[in-house]
């Protein structure tokens, strides 16, 4: 179990840093400046010097505000985000927890970070940072209404292939996320 769960946590990381990279290329491109190029090549690896440099910061904790929930507040958000990945099929032999509900898990698990995104914005006990955790918990949960019709239209189609080919008995390697 393991190396699965190593295997999808290095993949995570390299997701992460190439759609951040690719986020702040085509920010660059728009508004006709030079993206980010101090870091490795073309800039690839600015992501990992700002996390580093991140780490290293001083920890500043409100004076009025409700530390342990400030804390506590954005584990929660990662830590849900990084749970949804447990269900997602990354191939045909390569799934961690092979459920059938899995899709629902997917979305039971992922609406569980705008809890984590009013915990930080209210615990700070300033009213532009609870404003702040709001929005940001507003465009999280904006996205809950069409996410399930749009999977559920999915799966759905998924089934229907999946049927298909176990009906003619031959299942094609490639039939997962990542095809």
């Amino acid at each position: 179990w393991i190396l699965p769960i190593l295997t999808l946590l290095l993949g995570i990381t390299i997701e992460v840093l190439v759609i951040v990279w690719l986020e702040r290329e085509i920010s660059a491109s728009i508004q006709q400046r030079i993206g980010p190029e101090y870091a490795g090549p073309l800039g690839l690896l600015q992501a990992i010097a700002d996390g580093t440099k991140l780490l290293f910061k001083e920890d500043i904790l409100p004076s009025r505000g409700d530390i342990p929930l400030f804390s506590i507040g954005p584990s929660i958000a990662v830590i849900s985000i990084l749970l949804s990945f447990l269900v997602i099929p990354l191939g045909y032999r390569f799934v961690l927890a092979d459920l059938s509900i899995g899709v629902f898990l997917w979305i039971a698990i992922s609406s569980i970070a705008p809890i984590g995104l009013l915990m930080a914005g209210y615990s700070s006990n300033n009213k532009y940072s609870f404003s702040g955790g709001l929005r940001a918990a507003a465009q999280s949960i904006s996205y809950e209404i069409p996410q399930p019709r749009s999977l559920g239209r999915h799966s759905r189609l998924y089934q229907e292939i999946l049927s298909y080919f176990l009906r003619k008995k031959e299942l094609p390697e490639c039939l997962s996320v990542t095809c």
